[in-house]
């Protein structure tokens, strides 16, 4: 990635403060997520702050780049875009922010350039995860709701509900003592 004037990356201690039980996880994501960051403008410690809440829930602490549900729930789902038989498995959620859905996975793809409609495990990778989060973080407006400091709203907006608020809200005060 090109340096943007700037960015404050975050350092391997930082992160492994918000994110304690991702231990040797937080080698390999740092620089995919700092790179991710830095692509998609989550430049103010209150983006930042509120990524880095919002990943480590979604990810348990960067344990998971796959759902562990087996995605037969989403089969059939037409406001993902799963129009075919095997979709919901195909594109359950992966990435750091748990893409869903042929439509996310095809806008994912276009967005940025990754061919995951025909190799969706690729999302499943440092890089490709952060990225997936990071784009998805910018494409549907979180940097402002994140700026307006509502932690709820931008639950919402991620999850469609207030799934595992209190573990954001937690990661997000980690986050909130150790970014400024």
């Amino acid at each position: 990635m090109s340096a943007v004037a700037g960015f404050q990356a975050i350092s391997l201690a930082t992160l492994a403060m918000i994110m304690p039980a991702a231990g040797t996880r937080c080698v390999r994501f740092l620089d995919p997520i700092n790179d991710a960051m830095r692509e998609f403008d989550i430049d103010s410690a209150p983006r930042k702050r509120s990524f880095l809440a919002q990943i480590a829930h979604e990810s348990g602490q960067l344990r998971y780049t796959q759902e562990i549900a087996s995605g037969v729930r989403y089969e059939g789902r037409k406001d993902l875009g799963n129009s075919q038989p095997g979709d919901g498995v195909r594109f359950k959620g992966r990435g750091l922010i748990q893409i869903t859905g042929r439509a996310n996975y095809t806008a994912c793809m276009l967005a940025l350039d990754i061919d995951c409609i025909e190799h969706p495990e690729l999302l499943e990778l440092p890089r490709e995860a952060a990225r997936s989060a990071g784009w998805f973080w910018k494409a549907h407006g979180l940097n402002e709701l994140a700026d307006l400091g509502d932690q709820v709203k931008v639950t919402k907006r991620i999850n469609g509900g207030t799934n595992g608020l209190p573990d954001r809200l937690a990661f997000f005060d980690a986050a909130s003592r150790v970014i400024f």
